[in-house]
């Protein structure tokens, strides 16, 4: 699948980042809206001054729309969202909606939920942000009620980065007290876009730790 449309992302990863390197919500959005994309790396051990020109922290995904180049998922799935009403609905109500839930995901969850997975990494005895975290989940549980997603009736960008910013969150255990949490993250990763996306990528990052050919 290519395109104009280019994604991109490091040329290797260690092992325990491959499924969650972030270029993973830009892969699923197009791949929802069958939207052609063509995946481009740059050196994950030398961060050099053509990456800090695209991406001034060093990181990814950023994306490359014909002479449009910008960083930061949630902006980039905004861009992509622009482009069809599968990622997001053209009305105001459900714009607003979806980009409400966007931002969220970024900023009331995310903010929480790396953290606590980053201290969590040390294993201490006691993680000073559960109680901030289970606090979180409970009140996105009540937001999110009975809906199958979470903004106008229809699977959006806001979605992609609630479910997956609740993907470590579910690994680790975190929303066993969630019943409709975690039947929301199981929803969403089953989608087949979903499915593709990872696998993609995961197969990216083993290509990209194979040997070189003959060595």
């Amino acid at each position: 699948m290519t395109g104009d449309l280019t994604i991109w992302t490091f040329d290797r990863v260690p092992p325990g980042p491959v499924g969650h390197v972030r270029d993973i919500r830009l892969r699923w959005a197009a791949e929802e809206a069958e939207l052609p994309y063509a995946i481009a790396t740059v050196p994950f051990d030398e961060r050099g001054p053509e990456h800090l020109a695209r991406q001034p922290f060093g990181q990814v995904p950023f994306l490359e729309d014909g002479g449009t180049c910008l960083f930061e998922s949630g902006a980039c799935l905004l861009h992509l969202a622009e482009k069809t009403p599968l990622l997001m609905p053209r009305d105001s109500a459900g714009r607003a909606e979806t980009l409400q839930w966007l931002f969220a995901a970024l900023n009331s969850l995310e903010m929480v939920s790396v953290p606590w997975w980053f201290i969590g990494l040390a294993r201490p005895e006691e993680n000073p942000l559960d109680g901030w975290l289970k606090q979180r989940l409970a009140r996105l549980e009540a937001g999110l009620g009975t809906r199958e997603w979470l903004a106008a009736g229809q699977f959006t960008i806001a979605d992609i980065v609630m479910a997956d910013a609740l993907r470590l969150p579910a690994k680790l255990g975190a929303l066993a007290p969630h019943a409709a949490l975690t039947a929301y993250v199981g929803r969403a990763c089953a989608r087949p876009a979903f499915r593709k996306a990872l696998a993609d990528q995961q197969a990216h990052f083993a290509a990209g730790d194979a040997p070189p050919a003959g060595g």
